[in-house]
């Protein structure tokens, strides 16, 4: 029986379960925190799919092809869109109840799509609900769950052909014991990075785990120079996320004066593409000396946005502001990692046996700036097909596909001294010169001064969570400022204001350590 390894409980890990224990596959499924602790659970906008009569998976594609600004890949993309629909079907009958209207499933519109595909749960309890009903879903399969267990390394062994592979991982368990699991597949769903940074919204749980890990046992990452920053975070404690769905139904943003200012910026204006919106807010920050800008949904009324959006409503007046009546303060944010582990189409690492999937992966479907709401679909649409070539015995293969392992011309090398010496890394003062340095806008001077800085940090010694997350975050950072400073050209959500505007270049790849 095929042993599968998944470490990480959101929609992918999930997913990826799911599917391998029902291909007969003897599954463990490993989460840092308690089972429903992810960044699906605080996804609001909805999920992307080309579900209704007057769109289509071609026009999916072509809306993600343009928001990824010339990197994304097309056969990805191809993938996910034409994918796309039957696992939101999938989603269904696992109970996920999506929110309907006299005429069928309800759809919003978002930024960047051609049409209005965004389906949604709760209003703007979308993850929340995909999250219960999967977590109800593998605890019915014969899943073995270990909660408060967080990986720390893979297990890499030479086998009879000279090739290193994955075997499985070296873990640290809620009691603080250091074990190891062996399997013949591992599969990442480990997130993202938003702990990067100083203002996220991401959750405690985003440190990059499955990244760092996998970087470290000699697999292809690339595209970390692209953070995607949401543009209208609460500008209060924890700056949690305004769905860019408010938006899309109607709400504009002003500046200090009253203005509004982003149909100035794009012919889209709000619905300009993320990175479009965000930086426009960043600027106009900078201007009014760094005040947030408000974003403004008092047209949509009192009625509509506690119905719409009644999480959001909570949130907004648990944060002391009536947004019925007036508008509200917000601040860009890190909210989503285009880069990741290389994989190919069904999800296979360039290491034998390693497996990533959701936010942790590179697919090649995000470019240089996701389309919002396509997260949630491509850790469905990867995961599913992750969990089949496990069960087709295909966890041993190598990767083939170019784009993934041999497609950079310029490859940024990042070998990074592990030494005793320097000071121990302080994760408040990395996630202030990350924002500050390698934000929404970069230059070769900010991000050389944020390497030289890096590099006289030191990781500590993984012995506890904090530890290990620490040593996380701090390869991530000198992973993400090399691809940044070999990334010369802006293109995306990595905007240099040292560089002009290029035409699309193959990504940079980082080699292993």
């Amino acid at each position: 029986m095929t042993r599968v390894l998944v470490i990480g409980g959101g929609i992918a890990g999930l997913w990826a379960a799911v599917r391998s224990a029902d291909a007969g596959c003897s599954v463990e499924l490993v989460t840092k925190t308690e089972l429903a602790e992810t960044n699906t659970r605080y996804a609001q906008g909805g999920i992307a799919a080309a579900l209704f009569p007057d769109d289509s998976a071609a026009r999916h594609v072509a809306d993600t092809l343009a928001a990824g600004a010339g990197l994304a890949d097309p056969e990805a993309v191809r993938v996910l869109c034409d994918e796309g629909p039957a696992r939101v079907r999938d989603l269904i009958r696992f109970g996920v109840a999506f929110d309907r209207g006299d005429s069928g499933l309800e759809r919003g519109l978002e930024a960047a799509h051609s049409r209005a595909r965004i389906v949604h749960a709760g209003g703007d309890a979308t993850g929340a609900a995909i999250e219960a009903a999967l977590v109800g879903t593998v605890r019915r399969r014969a899943v073995r769950i270990d909660e408060r267990t967080m990986l720390l390394d893979l297990l890499v062994e030479t086998g009879a052909d000279g090739r290193p592979a994955v075997v499985g991982a070296r873990l640290l368990d809620e009691h603080g014991a250091i074990v190891e699991r062996r399997a013949d597949a591992v599969v990442l769903a480990t997130g993202g990075s938003g702990r990067l940074h100083r203002h996220t919204t991401n959750p405690d749980v985003a440190t990059g785990d499955g990244v760092a890990a996998a970087w470290r046992a000699g697999a292809a990452v690339a595209d970390l120079e692209f953070t995607q920053f949401h543009p209208t975070a609460l500008a209060a404690p924890g700056t949690p996320l305004i769905s860019e769905a408010v938006r899309g139904e109607g709400a504009v943003l002003r500046d200090r004066a009253g203005r509004r200012f982003m149909a100035d910026e794009h012919p889209d204006a709000e619905l300009a593409p993320r990175d479009v919106v965000a930086r426009a807010v960043w600027r106009r920050m900078a201007a009014q000396g760094g005040e947030p800008v408000h974003l403004d949904a008092t047209a949509l009324g009192a009625d509509f946005l506690a119905a719409r959006f009644p999480g959001l409503d909570r949130v907004v007046r648990d944060a002391g502001f009536d947004w019925s009546r007036e508008p509200v303060p917000v601040t860009p944010a890190a909210h989503y990692a285009m880069g990741g582990i290389a994989t190919d189409l069904d999800g296979r690492a360039s290491l034998p046996g390693l497996f990533a999937v959701g936010e942790c992966a590179r697919t090649g479907v995000h470019g240089a700036n996701r389309l919002a709401s396509n997260s949630l679909l491509e850790a469905a649409v990867f995961a599913e097909r992750a969990a089949r070539a496990i069960a087709d015995g295909r966890a041993s293969m190598l990767l083939v596909q170019e784009n993934c392992t041999e497609s950079a011309p310029q490859r940024a090398s990042a070998q990074f001294s592990c030494t005793s010496s320097g000071t121990r890394v302080d994760r408040t003062a990395l996630q202030e010169l990350m924002w500050e340095q390698v934000g929404l806008e970069r230059d070769e001077r900010g991000l050389r001064a944020a390497s030289e800085q890096l590099d006289a940090w030191r990781a500590p010694e993984p012995v506890d969570r904090r530890s290990a997350e620490d040593r996380n975050l701090l390869d991530l950072a000198r992973l993400t400022v090399a691809a940044a400073l070999a990334r010369r050209e802006s293109v995306g959500a990595h905007f240099r204001t040292d560089a002009a505007p290029a035409s699309a270049e193959p990504a940079p790849e980082l080699e292993a350590a």
